[in-house]
């Protein structure tokens, strides 16, 4: 399936089929996807936590105003934010950055001090504003791929953030949870499926400037 065919394929699946259960391969090339995406800077703000576990999805549906795909999905991922993107935060992407490629200091460290005054110069809502643009990077990225490898999944804002956090203990990793994403593989009778798009024509979302 190409990937065209694969963007009209997918739809935010309504009805999972809570017997059909994602391959770990599956599950290990939107782990991947997840950290391939980009991120403003490369400094990867964001992560995310993988939930398959029906017992505690059954829960998790209690903060997501009870939508069912939350308890249905084969699996639930969540993407979190950093709660602290400050000196040591940065400077520990730069230590990678040194390690992976083996960029001498005085490439580096210009743009290391840059980061860092640029970021604590920030108010936190703004530093978790930027944060959040970048989930939200990661959110389009799985659910391309997940239109590329046949797997459905719904993108959801529709959580209570704090239950989430209280219930899963993400505090203690520094994290904030801002979307949703329930997937798996779609129910036969979820009407929804076979739905036309409802787009604007291309004309109306596309400006051409060619001179």
């Amino acid at each position: 399936m190409g990937n065209i065919e694969a963007l009209e394929w997918r739809y935010a699946t309504k009805k999972f089929d809570d017997e059909k259960i994602l391959p770990a391969n599956k599950v290990e090339i939107l782990k991947k996807a997840f950290n391939l995406t980009a991120t403003s800077y490369g400094l990867q703000p964001i992560k995310m936590v993988v939930i398959h576990n029906k017992k505690i999805q059954e829960k998790l549906k209690e903060f997501s105003m009870n939508q069912l795909q939350v308890s249905t999905a084969s699996h639930v991922m969540i993407i979190c934010i950093e709660k602290e993107v400050g000196q040591e935060f940065i400077e520990s992407y730069f230590t990678r950055v040194k390690h992976i490629r083996e960029t001498p200091d005085e490439i580096l460290t210009p743009f290391k001090k840059f980061l860092v005054n640029d970021f604590n110069s920030k108010p936190d809502n703004e530093i978790a504003r930027w944060s959040i643009n970048q989930a939200y990077l990661a959110l389009g990225t799985l659910l391309t791929v997940c239109a590329t490898e046949e797997i459905d999944a719904c993108p959801m804002e529709g959580f209570e953030p704090d239950k989430y956090d209280e219930y899963l203990d993400l505090g203690e990793h520094n994290l904030k949870p801002v979307l949703v994403l329930p997937v798996g593989y779609r129910a036969g009778d979820d009407v929804f499926s076979n739905f036309k798009k409802v787009r604007r024509p291309l004309k109306d979302v596309i400006i051409e400037v060619d001179q």
